[in-house]
């Protein structure tokens, strides 16, 4: 069983423990937007997926209430405005993430009526690397201060969930098709709440390999994130995709679930 996880501090609550549950688990970890195109190739039988990546492919299954999610601002995924964003004409987009790129698409044209020229942002790269009027970063490297004054910041969680009223999924569990997923569900499932259970534990084994303080590692996992797909998830996942498929970021005519596989919260 191939499972790929994202590299980010994000994920690690999601796959504590993982890889010494079954013998037959091999855990590669790597970057969102390779994840999705690593299972599309077949090298992957499941993958931590960009929410944008699950509506481009109809044979794709969520398998597992576990996600990366948030109800509130989200700490690690921002756009960084040099101008006002009704005034935006260019737009850098981290290349790591295309379901925030697509949000930030989204969020521009729904509230500001604003569709920027678009540019890409090499994964590695930061703020001062680009002189587009704003810019999309994810990640860990979002949650480091990027020595400029901006005139607006967004913290694309907050943002999302006050305009939508609903919670926002980054990404979450997804298999191909033709994957025996015998147990995956369950193995999935426990390895997030051995990681929920153990925030204080995984704060203090990653904050410093992270340039963070402690605390702010901890608030993260503990206050900023949410890892169930719950209703309130799916609806906001729902909206997302309609969203999408309007603006042509994703095909049209995808029915996605709307119960959780397991009742959580």
């Amino acid at each position: 069983m191939r499972i790929g996880a994202v590299s980010y501090l994000n994920t690690k609550p999601l796959i504590e423990g993982l890889a010494e549950r079954r013998s037959d688990i091999d855990l590669i970890v790597d970057l969102p937007s390779r994840l999705a195109d690593r299972l599309a190739r077949g090298e992957l039988d499941v993958a931590l997926i960009p929410s944008i990546e699950f509506f481009q492919n109809p044979s794709y299954q969520i398998i597992s209430d576990a996600c990366i999610g948030c109800r509130g601002p989200v700490m690690s995924v921002k756009v960084l405005f040099r101008r006002p964003p009704a005034e935006v004409k260019t737009l850098a987009l981290d290349e790591g993430s295309r379901t925030s790129a697509a949000l930030s698409r989204i969020l521009l044209a729904e509230r500001f009526d604003v569709r920027p020229r678009l540019e890409p942002l090499p994964i590695g790269s930061g703020a001062a690397d680009t002189k587009a009027d704003a810019v999309l970063l994810i990640g860990d490297r979002a949650m480091h201060p990027v020595g400029e004054t901006f005139v607006e910041e967004w913290d694309l969680g907050d943002v999302w969930c006050r305009w939508s009223e609903l919670s926002f999924v980054f990404a979450m569990w997804v298999a191909r098709p033709g994957v025996d997923l015998t147990g995956v569900d369950t193995l999935l499932s426990e390895a997030r709440d051995r990681g929920v259970a153990k925030l204080e534990e995984i704060a203090h084994r990653e904050y410093e390999r992270k340039g963070i303080t402690y605390e702010t590692c901890l608030t993260y996992l503990r206050d900023n994130l949410y890892f169930y797909l719950g209703k309130r998830e799916l609806a906001g996942l729902n909206l997302y995709y309609q969203h999408a498929a309007a603006m042509g970021l994703a095909p049209q005519g995808l029915v996605l679930p709307q119960e959780p596989l397991i009742s959580r919260r």
